[in-house]
This record gives structure tokens, sequence and C-alpha cells, in this order.
């Protein structure tokens, strides 16, 4: 099993800042890749960002020059910078983790694992 442990959330005023963090346990075979998604209430859950193991990112056009994901692979953990917050960015934010048991490489995946969830709220 694998369990991811997320951190960082909570209240900031619009054009704050936080970070995110999420860290990975357990029998983790070949991590291809590590991501956020985010979930507004109402609303499908929609890519925040996600970084693969050889360091190459993609960004949801909402958050570019806004969010900054970033990796350290030893550690089996991933952090998402989030600066100049916006209301619209208020959502639960979600770790995500893609990988392959067989060793295929991205963006094959065989196993994905969600964290539990954590909570943005971006208001004056």
């Amino acid at each position: 099993q694998v369990q991811l442990v997320e951190s960082g959330g909570g209240l900031v005023q619009p054009g704050g800042s936080l970070r995110l963090s999420c860290a990975a346990s357990g029998s983790i075979f070949s991590i291809n890749a590590m991501g956020w998604y985010r979930q507004a209430p109402g609303r499908q859950r929609d890519l925040v960002a996600v970084i693969t193991s050889g360091g190459s990112t993609n960004y949801a056009d909402s958050v570019k020059g806004r969010f900054t994901i970033s990796r350290n692979n030893a550690k089996n953990t991933v952090h998402l910078q989030m600066n100049s917050l916006l209301p619209e960015d208020t959502a639960v934010y979600y770790c995500n983790v893609r990988g392959s048991k067989y060793g295929s490489p991205w963006p094959r995946y065989d196993y994905e694992y969600w964290g539990q969830g954590t909570q943005v709220t971006v208001s004056s």
C-alpha cells in the first residue's frame, strides 16, 4: 500500500502565497509522475500541475506563472508553491502519484494513488 500525506493548506488573502507538500510512503515502485489536482464545490477535479521523474512539468493555463511544482525523487515528495493567489484558486487540492510496477516509462502508468486532500481558501 502507498500513503500520501499532504500538508500546507489553509486560509490566505488574495495575492498571498501558500506551499503545499505531499510525501509518499509505502510500497512504491517506479513513480513516473507526481502532481496536484484541485476540486472546487460543484466542479470536476482538474489538473493543476504535474512533474515527471525526469523533471518535465505541465501546468494548467490558469496557474502558469503563479504556481511552481517541484519534486524530490529520493524522498518521494512533491511540493506546490502557490503565489499571487486568487479567490478562484479556492478548492480542495489533491496530491496524485502515478507509476508503473513493470517499469513502463511515462506517460504510461498502471497504478495511481490520491491523497486525502487539503483545503485552500483564498479570501479577504
